[in-house]
């Protein structure tokens, strides 16, 4: 369950999806769905740079194309990093608690592994607003032929961040650290606040596009 996925095949990944098994779930998930979300940005940058029509938006898109290919690689990083980190947390729910001594260090350490747990989906959430960001200029600037890809990108990452909102908050249920939690609640806020507008944003200008072309 130490989660390797990124040299194994697909079909590996959905079958230990769907089975018994304590990881992958939800949280790698998220992570996977950011990185192909972004993958398509990356898609219709390659598409649109050398072509004559774009030309005058050509370094625009390779600063796009730089920023989506650096999110799509720690994006895939989070898949496998998330199954790590839910290791840990497992792990912490199998100490033994007969004792009163044994009850508390138990507690801390269930604590601290939750805490390291949410470092995944706060950056999956950050690398997905960032991918938000990129697709509300790409749908503007990029290859028209391609505009549904960006359509397909912005919800993808918007669910991928609403996802990562989900776990950061599951997450938070078990911590008591008060301080640390209204932080982490700060943080994840700042991040989906404008998530549905952006995405909607991008969705109406996808749409106005794929109805223009001739």
């Amino acid at each position: 369950m130490m989660g390797d996925y990124r040299s194994e095949r697909l079909e590996k990944y959905v079958d230990d999806l769907a089975a018994k098994l304590p990881a992958p779930g939800g949280g790698s998930v998220v992570a996977l769905v950011g990185a192909l979300g972004v993958g398509l940005l990356s898609m219709v940058s390659n598409f649109t740079l050398g072509k004559e029509k774009y030309k005058q938006s050509e370094e625009e898109i390779k600063k796009i194309l730089d920023r989506s290919e650096d999110l799509r690689e720690r994006l895939t990083e989070l898949v496998d990093e998330d199954i790590r980190v839910y290791g840990k947390v497992s792990s912490a729910y199998k100490l033994p608690r007969a004792t009163d001594q044994e009850k508390k260090v138990r507690s801390q350490a269930i604590e601290e592994a939750c805490k390291d747990a949410l470092t995944v989906p706060m950056e999956v959430a950050r690398c997905c607003t960032e991918g938000l960001n990129l697709a509300r200029r790409l749908v503007e600037i990029g290859n028209v032929r391609l505009v549904s890809d960006v359509g397909v990108a912005a919800g993808l990452l918007e669910a991928a961040l609403k996802g990562a909102e989900f776990n950061v908050n599951i997450n938070l249920k078990v911590i008591e650290d008060r301080d640390f939690v209204e932080e982490k609640k700060k943080a994840i806020g700042s991040f989906v606040k404008d998530r549905l507008k952006i995405k909607d944003e991008i969705l109406k200008e996808t749409k106005d596009k794929i109805e223009n072309i001739t």
